[in-house]
């Protein structure tokens, strides 16, 4: 068996769940590579399956990225048709109208009128990842929300906007990460977004925020029964919804006023699973990979 880890360019060292993962599966005898899936000289045909992993600069070349996945149809993990709903945050509408508790989400179409603005929001793209192009503006800032929403549609992009669900200040977000389906560890990240602006960027290959690449960001947790449950229903929604539990998933969850947890982001594409954070987690993984 082979397997090929698809990863991108200058990943950061302190990103360490693709090196985790080769580790697993060599220990279990398979043939592993992590390889570039921009790289033209790759021949994918040599990987009985390829994993997506860190392909984190999909966003910036997202219609090259599909037909990239829906090329290695059916060897590709996740399977192709979940990455393309799940590589748009659309899929957050799905979520909501099929009863899942998810932070209140409304979007902002390239030929739309831009709403009006009542309270502190969130705006990001529907396609993107790391805190690309994202901001946090409260009433008095919100001028500066409309200009970024007005680029992003003058870039035929569509924009998202959500209310800044302030018990993140304190609290932050609960990452819940499911492998095979099954709930496997959780990791506490705290609040990436500070009031009024738009997240600088890092100028690298990857062009994320540069609070992700903070070492302190995330750290081990424990998850309430409370946002397993929430989490769970996520993935039964995947798992109906495609047939299949995905492969891996992370479900990202904070506190509503009333302390109900709300899903605020799930990621089956290409998501930091921690897997340093959770003894066996890189070998869990390794296990369902292999046995797909």
């Amino acid at each position: 068996m082979r397997i090929g880890i698809a990863t991108c360019a200058a990943v950061p060292p302190q990103f360490d769940d693709d090196a985790l993962l080769l580790k697993a599966l060599q220990a279990r005898g398979v043939d592993a590579a992590r390889v570039e899936w921009t790289d033209p000289a790759v021949r994918w045909d040599q990987f009985d399956t390829v994993v997506i992993r860190s392909t984190w600069d999909y966003p910036r070349r997202h219609a090259a990225f599909l037909s990239w996945v829906d090329a290695l149809e059916p060897r590709v993990q996740n399977p192709a048709r979940l990455v393309r709903w799940n590589s748009d945050k659309h899929h957050l509408a799905d979520l909501i109208d099929a009863g899942v508790s998810v932070v209140p989400t409304s979007f902002v179409e390239p030929d739309d009128r831009i709403p009006r603005l009542t309270e502190e929001v969130v705006v990001k793209p529907a396609i993107s990842a790391g805190g690309r192009d994202t901001g946090r503006f409260d009433p008095t800032t919100h001028e500066q929300a409309r200009e970024l929403i007005s680029r992003l549609q003058r870039e035929r992009r569509s924009v998202l906007i959500q209310p800044y669900v302030t018990s993140v200040d304190p609290s932050g977000e609960v990452a819940l990460v499911f492998i095979g389906g099954r709930f496997s560890h959780a990791a506490h990240k705290r609040a990436v977004l500070r009031p009024n602006e738009e997240a600088p960027l890092r100028d690298d290959e990857i062009g994320g925020a540069e609070v992700m690449y903070d070492p302190t960001l995330v750290a081990p947790a424990t998850a309430t029964d409370q946002q397993i449950e929430v989490a769970t229903a996520a993935i039964t929604y995947l798992r109906d919804r495609f047939d299949v539990p995905p492969l891996y998933a992370r479900i990202d969850v904070l506190s509503s006023a009333d302390g109900h947890p709300l899903l605020l982001e799930l990621e089956a594409v290409e998501p930091n699973l921690f897997l340093r954070y959770s003894e066996g987690a890189a070998d869990q993984l390794a296990a369902e990979l292999t046995a797909r």
